[in-house]
């Protein structure tokens, strides 16, 4: 079944969402820099063979969330054998125990949730160590928690700018490659452009005035799923889409809930859990 049935799918899918990027990208103004937008294509709880289906589509680029989950993927001998020119993003939070984990995983192309000068230090440090024998720096993001969110990993807006002067001066293994965030979760764009894009932009502006960086040279990566051609609009350079390429996420090992405890979840508690969700769904 899904050799016929779930290939189809995603080819088409990919395909999809790609026109969708090129035809937002069009939409740009102008004054914004030409910088062709990246699609990660985020396989979160998708087999191997998803992957390799989609890489056979000529995509490159795709993200994980989770260190353990992206260790196997990309150490899988399909996708290995199959997938040599595959590029991954890690886009979840990145704890400074699972650094060493996370640094060896082949075809590492990006780290897009460095968060604190502390965990660039301890990314540069161990690249430096496993990565010895190669001159090749480590692509990374500074993510920002621009809606200020508990529930959200990244970096207070205000640290940005020391940050990444940090490690453009401190951490000689990482290539500073932009600004990342999640950003509120729902929001509506008949209220205006969404202010998480617009405080990233902003946040931009600052570091590259700051530090005398070309704006072409520092990327965006915000828009998810539900808003990418919005953030492509408004300026993102890389986009993190996954259901709509891959469809609902199967989360097998979570257990359902029997109607009676269903009805005892208030509706704070579900909401809490819906914000817990939405912060990693791509």
């Amino acid at each position: 079944m899904w050799k016929v049935g779930m290939s189809e799918e995603v080819g088409k899918a990919l395909h999809a969402v790609v026109d969708r990027v090129n035809q937002a990208a069009a939409r740009r103004p102008k004054t914004l820099p030409a910088v062709p937008p990246r699609l990660v294509a985020v396989s979160k709880t998708k087999p191997p063979d998803m992957v390799i289906e989609a890489y056979r589509k000529g995509h490159r680029n795709f993200g994980e969330n989770y260190v353990n989950e992206l260790v196997d993927k990309a150490s899988n001998p399909q996708i290995l054998e199959s997938c040599p020119e595959i590029e991954w993003h890690f886009i979840g939070h990145l704890q400074k125990n699972n650094v060493n984990k996370l640094l060896g995983v082949p075809n590492l192309f990006m780290v897009e949730t460095v968060d604190s000068a502390k965990l660039a230090d301890k990314v540069n440090s161990s690249w430096q160590r496993l990565r010895a024998a190669s001159t090749q720096k480590l692509k990374i993001m500074v993510q920002i928690n621009t809606s200020g969110e508990e529930s959200k990993h990244g970096l207070p807006p205000g640290e940005t700018v020391n940050t990444v002067k940090h490690i453009l001066s401190k951490c000689s293994a990482l290539h500073f490659s932009g600004l990342m965030t999640i950003g509120r979760y729902g929001y509506d764009l008949a209220d205006g452009p969404n202010p998480d894009f617009q405080a990233l932009l902003s946040r931009r502006q600052e570091v590259c005035a700051s530090l005398q960086l070309p704006l072409e040279d520092v990327e965006l990566s915000m828009g998810m799923s539900t808003d990418f051609e919005h953030a492509i609009e408004v300026g993102s350079t890389n986009v993190r889409v996954g259901s709509t390429i891959f469809g609902n996420r199967d989360y097998p090992n979570t257990p359902t809930p029997s109607p009676e405890r269903k009805s005892k979840v208030s509706t704070e508690e579900a909401a809490k859990k819906m914000e817990r969700l939405t912060v990693t769904e791509q």
